[in-house]
C-alpha cells in the first residue's frame, strides 16, 4: 500500500470517527425529540460539526506532508484518481450499500434505546349503566329498586414493543398486558363486590394529532366473589349462579400523551360478565359507560412520530390450525310452558381442523372442519316430574352416542396480533341425526401463544346468535407456520 493511499485512508477514519462523535452529541438521550423537524436538526448539526472536525484534521495532516502547498484532501484526491477506490468502483458501491446498511441499523437501534419492550402502569375509573336484561334488575329484588350502576376502579401492567421497532410500527403500537378491577354494584348482599383479573391488548386505530390516538382495547379474564342463586339465602337473583364468572369487556379509547412518559386515556366501555353456561341460571350482566385514566411508560424516550417505515415483506402462506378442546355445561329441559334445570352437569369435547390463509401480518381465513360430541344434546324429560316445594326435580331420557355428535363445517376469520389472536367463526352441522344439533352455530375465540406454533385455546359458542351453547378450552398446534419471529 503507497504513502498516499495509506494517508488516505487515515483521513476518512478520523473524519468517521469525529463524524460520529458530533452525531452523539446532536443526540443527546437525555432529551427526547419533540418533533421530527426537532430529530432532523439534531442531525444535521451532529452531521455538520462531524464533518468540520474530520476536514480540519485532514487540513492538518494533509499540510504536513503535501508537495507545493497542496493540502492532504487533494493530494488524497489526486493520487486516487487512478486507483480501484475510484467513485463507481464495484468496492466503492459495496462500502456505500454498507455504510447505508449501518445508518438504517443505527436509526433502529436508537429507536429502540437497547431495550426490546416498554413497560407501563395504570391506573382508571369506569362508571357504567347496567341494562335491565331481566327482573331482578329491573326491581324484583330485596329493595325493589332497579340495579342500574356500575363502579369500578382498575389496576393495570402492561408491556409493549419498543417505539420505532419493527413489530411497534407493523402493530401499531400494540400493548398487552394483566388488570385487577374491583366492582360495586350497590348490593353486595345480593349480587357481591367481585374482583377481576384479567388479561388485556390493545393497539392504536389512528393518529389524530401528534400526540393524540384513537386506540381499542379488549379485557378477558374471571370474576370472583359474586353472591349467587340460592333458594334459601339468595332467591331473588336469579341472574347470577355461579361464584366465579367470565368477564369480557371491548373499549374504544383516546389517548393523548400529555407528558413525555404520562398518558391520560377517556373512552366507552362495553362489558359481560357470566358464566358460559356451566351454572343454572345465566342470565349475565351486560353494561355500558365510560373509562377515564392515567397510565406511565417508563422509559419511553424515542417521539411518537417516528417516520412510517414498512415492515419486512409478509410471507403469504396457507397453515393448518388443530385444535382440541373439552367443557361441561348445564341445560334448561322445557316442559310444556316452563323451562326446568336438569339435574346433571354434562360433558362436552370436540376439535376443530382449520386451513387458512395469512393474507398479511394482521389477518387470516379460511374453513373449518368442526367434530363435537354434546352429552346434553337431544336429552328429554322423562313423563313424571317431582315437584319440591317451589322447584321441581326431573328424570331425564339420554338419547345414545349416536345423537350427541355432530361433524360441522365453519367459516373462520382472526385478527391476528402479538401474542394473542381473536377469531370469529359462523358454521353449520353437516352431519348429525337431527334436534338440538340441527342449528346454525357461531363461535368467538382466543388463541394465547404458548411457543411460536402452540397455543391456548378459549371459545364459546352459541346457536342461532341468541342461544347459549358450550364453553371451548383446550389446546392448538399450527402446522405449516410461517409467520415471522419478531425480535
Amino acid at each position: 500500500m503507497n504513502r498516499s493511499l495509506r494517508r488516505r485512508i487515515l483521513l476518512l477514519l478520523t473524519g468517521v470517527i469525529a463524524c460520529g462523535a458530533g452525531f452523539a452529541r446532536g443526540q443527546n438521550p437525555g432529551t427526547e425529540c419533540d418533533s421530527l423537524k426537532g430529530c432532523q436538526n439534531a442531525y444535521e448539526a451532529g452531521y455538520q460539526a462531524g464533518y468540520e472536525a474530520g476536514y480540519r484534521a485532514g487540513r492538518a495532516e494533509g499540510g504536513s506532508t503535501a508537495p507545493n502547498g497542496q493540502t492532504g484532501l487533494r493530494t488524497g484526491n489526486q493520487t486516487g484518481k487512478n486507483s480501484p477506490l475510484r467513485f463507481g468502483n464495484t468496492s466503492t458501491n459495496r462500502f456505500g450499500a454498507e455504510r447505508r446498511n449501518l445508518g438504517q441499523k443505527a436509526f433502529a437501534d436508537d429507536n429502540t434505546s437497547g431495550r426490546r419492550f416498554m413497560h407501563r402502569l395504570g391506573a382508571e375509573f369506569r362508571p357504567e349503566y347496567i341494562f335491565p336484561t331481566n327482573p331482578f334488575l329491573r326491581g324484583e329484588n330485596n329493595t325493589g329498586l332497579p340495579i342500574d350502576l356500575a363502579l369500578s376502579g382498575h389496576l393495570r401492567y402492561a408491556f409493549q414493543f419498543r417505539p420505532g421497532s419493527t413489530p411497534d410500527r407493523i402493530y401499531g403500537g400494540a400493548y398487552q398486558g394483566l388488570g385487577v378491577a374491583y366492582y360495586d354494584f350497590q348490593r353486595p348482599d345480593e349480587l357481591g363486590n367481585p374482583v377481576a383479573l384479567y388479561l388485556f391488548q390493545g393497539a392504536r386505530i389512528a393518529r389524530l394529532a401528534p400526540r393524540l390516538t384513537f386506540d381499542y382495547e379488549w379485557n378477558f379474564g374471571l370474576s370472583f366473589g359474586w353472591q349467587p342463586y340460592d333458594l334459601n339465602t339468595n332467591p331473588n337473583n336469579k341472574m347470577m349462579g355461579s361464584k366465579i364468572n367470565a368477564y369480557l369487556n371491548v373499549d374504544l379509547l383516546l389517548r393523548w400523551r400529555i407528558l413525555r412518559e404520562v398518558d391520560l386515556t377517556a373512552g366507552v366501555a362495553l362489558t359481560h360478565f357470566s358464566n358460559g353456561n356451566t351454572k343454572y341460571p345465566n342470565a349475565g350482566l351486560n353494561s355500558l359507560g365510560g373509562r377515564i385514566g392515567l397510565t406511565c411508560n417508563f422509559g419511553r424516550l424515542s417521539p411518537e412520530t417516528t417516520p412510517r417505515t414498512l415492515g419486512p415483506a409478509f410471507p403469504r402462506h396457507v397453515s393448518y390450525d388443530l385444535v382440541l378442546f373439552g367443557s361441561w355445561r348445564r341445560k334448561g329441559i322445557e316442559v310444556g310452558d316452563k323451562q326446568y334445570a336438569a339435574p346433571d352437569a354434562y360433558t362436552v369435547v370436540g376439535f376443530n381442523f382449520a386451513p387458512m390463509y395469512n393474507f398479511g401480518y394482521k389477518f387470516r381465513a379460511g374453513v373449518s372442519l368442526d367434530g363435537v360430541y354434546d352429552g346434553s344434546a337431544n336429552v328429554i324429560a322423562a313423563s313424571s316430574i317431582e315437584q319440591l316445594g317451589s322447584t321441581a326435580e326431573i328424570e331425564t331420557v339420554n338419547p345414545g352416542f349416536d345423537r350427541q355428535i355432530a361433524l360441522g363445517i365453519s367459516a373462520r376469520g382472526e385478527f391476528v396480533m402479538p401474542y394473542f389472536n381473536i377469531g370469529i367463526g359462523l358454521g353449520v352441522n353437516v352431519l348429525h341425526k337431527g334436534g338440538d344439533l340441527r342449528s346454525f352455530y357461531q363461535m368467538l375465540t382466543l388463541k394465547v401463544a404458548v411457543t411460536h406454533s402452540s397455543f391456548v385455546h378459549i371459545g364459546y359458542s352459541l346457536r342461532d346468535f341468541h342461544m347459549p351453547n358450550f364453553l371451548m378450552l383446550g389446546v392448538g398446534y399450527r402446522f405449516n407456520n410461517k409467520y415471522p419471529r419478531h425480535r
